[in-house]
């Protein structure tokens, strides 16, 4: 099957492939019942050694600038206790974490979770990290863009591969709450 965007020389349904994603987001993918079906979710083969954004557009396409998000995982304290959180917003933009993430987790400090904090706790490789699988108990941040998006290319939850499915799938995800100026 042909990739809806990018220049992928196949694209599997992920329900299909499930062996090739990490745990977390293989269950995911199997326990989804949004209004978008699970074969919508497409996985696509990648060179791991370009998975940073601006050497992947390069070599598949630029057109995926636009089309192509990004989830970091951010740390928020208020007092002794820390929340995790995902925020995903379009590669072109990045996150305000001192404005919209802290206001929306209500933390005194928010900052990029350390790598072994984000990678131990998701179950997915740095660099490759998606929403589809995240903790259920940690809140999803998805800027409106996101979900505006036609079709969105993110990580598969380890560097190698990527994950490409309709934007309007994200506000569905759990604990997923789109925030206006998430993205700037």
């Amino acid at each position: 099957m042909r990739a809806p965007i990018g220049n992928f020389d196949d694209a599997t349904p992920a329900p299909d492939c499930l062996e090739l994603l990490v745990a977390p987001v293989a269950a995911a993918v199997r326990a989804w019942r949004g209004d978008v079906p699970a074969e919508q979710f497409l996985y696509v083969d990648t060179d791991p050694e370009i998975a940073d954004t601006a050497v992947f557009v390069e070599h598949y396409g630029p057109e995926l600038l636009e089309q192509s998000a990004n989830c970091v995982v951010v740390a928020g304290k208020r007092g002794g206790a820390t929340t995790l959180a995902g925020c995903l917003v379009l590669s072109r933009t990045r996150v305000d974490v001192n404005g919209a993430v802290r206001r929306q987790l209500g933390a005194r400090k928010v900052s990029f979770a350390a790598m072994e904090t984000a990678t131990g706790e998701s179950g997915m490789e740095y660099g490759g990290i998606t929403p589809i699988g995240l903790p259920a108990d940690w809140p999803l941040l998805v800027d409106p863009a996101v979900v505006d998006t036609e079709w969105v290319l993110v990580g598969s939850g380890r560097r190698r591969g990527k994950l490409i499915l309709p934007g309007k799938a994200f506000a569905a995800l759990p604990g997923a709450v789109v925030v206006e100026g998430l993205g700037i």
